[in-house]
């Protein structure tokens, strides 16, 4: 019975092996796609002039969220979050729906924050503005000290 098995073990060994499959990677599929480096100024609205089919990507603004409140006469300051607000005007002749990504890097090319957002529901329209706030969660507390950020635009159907 050994010897049965031993060469069956001995034939499987000698059978050439079937070549290793190459991994396949998954293909993107084809959407309008922008990304770009850019300096940082916490707290200053900064200009952009970037294209994306017809989606015009006109400036963005980094801070915190902040409301002054009254109670019983004393004022108070709340802090509802930090925030990257961008401003598109969708130029094309079709409805846009776009996605962005922000990440905020210091001079050393570390890694501070990053925030994303777009449409939730429906389509910018033709001719219309939108500001899209951003939020940063967990991962915020140095981001004042920025020096440059990277911004994505993703146009999805």
């Amino acid at each position: 019975m050994q010897t049965i098995l031993f060469a069956a073990c001995l034939a499987l060994a000698q059978v050439p092996a079937a070549p290793a499959k190459e991994a396949t990677v998954p293909v993107a599929a084809p959407l309008s796609f922008y990304s770009e480096s850019f300096p940082f100024q916490w707290d200053r609205t900064i200009p952009l002039t970037a294209n994306v089919d017809g989606l015009k990507v006109s400036k963005i603004f980094f801070n915190k969220r902040m409301i002054q409140g009254g109670v019983l006469g004393m004022l108070k300051t709340t802090e509802f979050g930090t925030r990257a607000q961008v401003e598109v005007t969708n130029t094309s002749t079709l409805p846009r729906v776009p996605g962005f990504a922000v990440a905020v890097l210091d001079r050393d090319g570390r890694l501070l924050g990053v925030a994303s957002g777009g449409t939730k529901l429906g389509t910018l329209s033709p001719g219309e503005t939108e500001t899209f706030d951003l939020n940063f969660t967990q991962v915020k507390e140095r981001l004042a000290s920025g020096a440059t950020f990277i911004l994505a635009v993703e146009l999805r159907n």
